[in-house]
């Protein structure tokens, strides 16, 4: 079944989250309590509520524990970010990540149990968002409208075959252009190289084929 991702918070950052999945064919619901943010989500969310998210009963009634991942992308109001985390948490909500305006909102986020903390100044939304999708997915860039590369980690499917026999160009039409092992890059691997444990792929394809492997992931 398809995930389902709940995100609190339509400003900057929230909305390129909802607008990555939302096109990459996932169910978003966004939440804000400006009720204008919540018009201008319409377009780019399967639905948009206004609603105040630290009231308790108000996330009971969404049935935001259902959601796979809820994501808190609450501006500027730190105390708002604190409250919504610690109900999300108390209600059984699966993967809570959550944005932070700095380290030390981070570490307190971290101790009421978020499980992701992200800094939108070094994280973008978008990157966000695919690494949501698989958390193997360590960066995302992309190129063109049509073409992007993205950093992955060896799965177990992967580990301990050749490039080859991994298939990834004929199974998903992506081409791996390097291979980081540690602090060594393989660029441009050979298909008898072998992928090994904590392997990183460099992937680019297009954003549909990528999407795929990300699935797999």
């Amino acid at each position: 079944m398809m995930k389902q991702y709940a995100i609190i918070g339509m400003g900057r950052f929230g909305t390129s989250v909802a607008k990555t999945l939302y096109e990459m064919g996932y169910e978003v619901l966004g939440i804000d309590s400006d009720e204008d943010r919540v018009q201008d989500a319409v377009d780019f969310v399967t639905h948009a509520v206004t609603a105040d998210s630290t009231d308790e009963n108000v996330l009971k009634a969404l049935g935001i524990r259902n959601f796979d991942v809820v994501v808190v992308a609450i501006g500027a109001d730190i105390q708002a970010s604190i409250l919504t985390t610690l109900i999300l948490k108390e209600q059984g909500v699966k993967q809570i990540v959550v944005k932070a305006q700095n380290e030390l909102h981070g570490k307190v986020l971290h101790k009421i149990g978020a499980d992701k903390v992200v800094y939108p100044e070094r994280d973008m939304g978008v990157r966000v968002a695919h690494n949501l999708i698989s958390p193997n997915i360590l960066d995302y860039i992309e190129l063109s409208p049509e073409y992007s590369m993205v950093e992955i980690v060896a799965n177990e499917k992967m580990v301990g075959k050749t490039l080859a026999e991994s298939d990834i160009r004929r199974k998903f039409g992506c081409t791996v252009m390097a291979i980081k092992t540690g602090d060594e890059i393989n660029i441009s691997p050979m298909a008898h190289d072998r992928i090994k444990q904590g392997d990183i792929l460099v992937v680019v394809g297009k954003n549909d084929n990528l999407q795929e492997l990300e699935e797999q992931a």
